[in-house]
């Protein structure tokens, strides 16, 4: 068939995200900007068609919707976006979110985790969810991240330690702890915590993102790095036992650096990624640095996932003006390293 993507091209499972947030609209932009380019990994998106196909008519956005199994998306891509159907409806309008549409949201994540435990997708990438809805219908996890380990033990049976890890050719940072108050880090800071993150961020580095010896810089959490014990304690019991630690198992790590000064262009060629002590000290600087580029990466998992760095952004919903580029860099990613996996294969 003219036109038709090759097989071996890998295929990306993007789940709708909240339907009332711009991840709809993301999406088809994303088609019309990389349907017809030989070099990008064709995508589905589990959703429902027809809000896709109103959407795209009310924005104005020549995209072509066709309903199709995972096995047939390659082919359909360069002539429409594949849509994996949904069997819900939307109940919510675009920046009016609806707890109604929770169910669907989730399984839409589902669906996408159980094609690639098929072996019919390479990877997951995720549209932002509304974590705030979702819990008023009665999903427990803090996030993303949190629900795809727990999909990990179901549908590979491995229980994992699932790692944030956001990624630009600029910086690549990872958060210790998450979506946790402030007030609890100290706390949930742990030398084996440390070690444990710091294993698997090395790890995927070199296995999935192709990382020799991949170097580590670990901040420290309070000020100037605890400067010598004036400003803290956590960084001469927990954090430097847990470096050391790394250091013996074949870590390259380096720290506890001071946050301040460890983000600036020359600070940024001494080391492959952060990891830093809370997420705001690590989300802040990428966001700055590559807001609409930045890629959030799940390490840890015994499959692939990406997804934009930003939110829900239901201010704009439903309006034209959302940008794609950081999701479209979330499918060049994802494509990227499941290309490479299937290589190592």
């Amino acid at each position: 068939m003219p036109g038709a993507a090759p097989a071996k091209r890998p295929l990306l499972a993007l789940t709708r995200g909240d339907p009332s947030g711009i991840g709809p609209e993301l999406a088809l932009k994303a088609w019309l900007a990389t349907h017809l380019d030989p070099d990008a990994p064709p995508f589905a998106i589990a959703a429902e068609p027809g809000h896709l196909a109103a959407l795209a008519k009310k924005l104005g956005l020549d995209v072509p919707i066709e309903t199709v199994a995972a096995n047939a998306a390659r082919v359909v891509f360069p002539r429409a976006l594949p849509v994996l159907a949904s069997p819900y409806s939307v109940a919510g309008k675009p920046g009016a979110p609806n707890e109604e549409d929770a169910a669907a949201t989730i399984a839409s994540i589902e669906t996408c985790v159980s094609l690639v435990y098929s072996g019919e997708a390479s990877a997951v990438v995720t549209n932002p969810i509304a974590k705030e809805v979702l819990y008023r219908a009665g999903f427990s996890h803090p996030g993303h991240t949190e629900f795809l380990a727990e999909l990990a033990l179901r549908f590979f049976d491995v229980t994992m330690r699932p790692v944030m890890l956001l990624w630009s050719p600029e910086l690549a940072v990872v958060p210790a702890t998450i979506h946790v108050p402030l007030a609890r880090v100290p706390a949930l800071l742990t030398r084996s915590l440390l070690v444990e993150t710091g294993l698997v961020v090395a790890n995927d580095l070199k296995q999935r993102f192709g990382v020799e010896t991949p170097r580590l810089a670990f901040t420290g959490l309070n000020p100037h790095a605890g400067e010598g014990g004036a400003m803290g304690g956590e960084e001469s019991e927990i954090i430097i036992p847990a470096l050391a630690e790394l250091a013996r198992s074949g870590v390259a790590v380096s720290g506890p650096h001071p946050a301040d000064t460890l983000f600036h262009a020359a600070a940024r060629r001494s080391y492959d990624a952060v990891i830093a002590m809370y997420h705001d000290q690590a989300l802040i600087p990428i966001k700055t640095l590559a807001f609409e580029s930045a890629v959030n990466v799940t390490l840890g998992l015994p499959f692939i996932r990406t997804s934009p760095d930003h939110g829900t952004a239901f201010d704009i919903a439903g309006k034209g003006v959302a940008d794609a580029r950081s999701l479209i860099a979330a499918l060049q990613l994802a494509g990227r390293l499941a290309s490479r996996s299937c290589q190592a294969a």
